[in-house]
């Protein structure tokens, strides 16, 4: 039965989100309902694959699920530390150092410690590849104003 605590959680998450939804402001240009539309479609969409997800975990109900104990494994902690510690750094240079920059040594930290440095040269290549496209898209496609 613990399989199904996150699908179920996701569910109830969905469903708050789509009763926030409904509180968002109308617009005073155009159609009134339209900024809700975008929040809207996120959440029957995480609505529709929450449910999708509880009836495929609900029919594995019976097998050994060994998730939560790898959550409390050694390595896999100090993962999820390093992580809130790598975001935290991220939050404090992105304003100082720019988006290019700050973005592509938290990617490339996060790379190496997912990938470790077996990987060296994919980790750094999909790190600079994905800040300077999502670099591009933003600011010079989308007028985007980025630090």
């Amino acid at each position: 039965m613990s399989r199904l605590v996150f699908p179920v959680l996701l569910i109830l998450f969905g469903v708050i989100y789509l009763v926030l939804t409904l509180n968002i402001p109308k617009s005073n240009i155009g159609n009134p309902n339209s900024p809700m539309y975008f929040p809207m479609l996120v959440g029957l969409l995480l609505l529709i694959m929450s449910i999708a997800y509880f009836f495929q975990e609900f029919k594995k109900r019976n097998e050994s699920f060994i998730a939560f104990s790898q959550l409390l494994e050694r390595k896999t902690f100090i993962r999820i530390i390093l992580t809130i510690v790598l975001t935290v750094i991220y939050a404090l240079i992105f304003e100082r150092l720019g988006f290019l920059i700050s973005t592509i040594v938290f990617l490339g930290g996060i790379m190496f410690l997912i990938n470790g440095y077996k990987r060296w040269l994919q980790n750094i290549l999909v790190t600079v590849i994905f800040s300077g496209i999502a670099w591009y898209t933003f600011s010079q496609l989308l007028d985007v104003s980025l630090p």
